[in-house]
Order: C-alpha cells, then sequence, then structure tokens
C-alpha cells in the first residue's frame, strides 16, 4: 500500500512540475520588455488624482509609437511616441481629481503590429511625501524592559523572582513530603 501511494505521489509531483515548467515558457516574452511582465512602465507607479503619470514601452521598438489607453482610471487614450535614448514609446496622462484609490491596468498598443502591453498603476490619497510612518514605541500600557520608567521595571523583575523562588520552594516541600 505504501510503495503504491509513493509512486502515485512521485508522478504526481513529476507531472506538475512539467506543467508549470510548460507554463512558464509558453508566455511571450518581447526583447526590451520592461520587466517581462507587462512590458508597460508607468512612472511614478504609485500617484494622487490630479497628478501625471508617465507611460515608456520598449516593445514597440526603436523608432515605434503606441496608442495609449488608461480609461481604467478614468483619463482615457493618450499617444505614445518614439523617444530617445533605448529607442522606446513614451507619452503621459493625467489621473482625474475625481478618481478612486485603487489598482488599475494601463495598456498600451503599438502602432505597427498590434502588440499589446500593460502596466499597473497605484491611485492613493496621500502622496509618498506625505505619508507618516510610525515612530517610538507603542503606548500598550504593559511597559517593557526599555520603558519610561526603570524603578517600576526593576520592581516588575523582583516581584517575578520572589514569586519564582516562592513557587520553587513550595514545590520541593510538596515533593519532599512535608504535608502540602
Amino acid at each position: 500500500m505504501r510503495r503504491t501511494a509513493r509512486l502515485l505521489t512521485g508522478t504526481a509531483l513529476a507531472a506538475a512540475a512539467v506543467g508549470l515548467t510548460t507554463a512558464a515558457t509558453a508566455a511571450p516574452v518581447y526583447a526590451g520588455d520592461a520587466a517581462a511582465t507587462g512590458g508597460l512602465t508607468v512612472y511614478p507607479s504609485s500617484v494622487v488624482p490630479g497628478d501625471r503619470a508617465v507611460v515608456t514601452t520598449a516593445v514597440c521598438g526603436a523608432g515605434g509609437s503606441a496608442a495609449g489607453d488608461a480609461s481604467a482610471v478614468g483619463a482615457g487614450t493618450f499617444p505614445l511616441a518614439p523617444g530617445t535614448g533605448e529607442g522606446g514609446a513614451t507619452g503621459h496622462f493625467e489621473v482625474p481629481p475625481s478618481a478612486q484609490p485603487g489598482t488599475y491596468e494601463i495598456v498600451a498598443t503599438c502602432g505597427d503590429d498590434e502588440r499589446r502591453v500593460t502596466g499597473d498603476l497605484v491611485v492613493t490619497l496621500t502622496s509618498a511625501a506625505e505619508q507618516v510612518y510610525p515612530r517610538g514605541s507603542v503606548k500598550t500600557g504593559v511597559g517593557g524592559a526599555l520603558g519610561p520608567d526603570p524603578v517600576q521595571t526593576a520592581a516588575g523583575v523582583a516581584a517575578l523572582a520572589v514569586a519564582a523562588a516562592g513557587g520553587t520552594w513550595l514545590l520541593h516541600r510538596r515533593a519532599r513530603g512535608d504535608g502540602i
């Protein structure tokens, strides 16, 4: 019975591994992809409503142009013109002030061969420069070893030591049979 279970488990794992490698190689990856995840780079990747986002892609080739679509976030269509440098197409759009927080897919379609690339844009209510990060310790009321009052910390440690010593003494007397 165990031998059959091991054989079936090994076969299932091998089939799953072959399926995963086949699925990974089936996805087309274009030369010059921005991140091989979609091929479209959105900068900044996180914006607040009313900000401008710049979109670039190298998938359309040197001197290639594309048509961008940001209607998912409510910005409509925009052109991507051939850029300088690495030969990518670049365009920009403004995120509407009415845009809700969330992640939106931005799409660009190459003018030459209708190749379609995507990228994500995250809309937040506060910009990265305005975000406030927590500082200091959490005020839970429990205290700690490095709390604000070392006298109270020392008193707590002493109370725990006395309790541990008393408990050990009582357990020792009980084990000897002294009547407790």
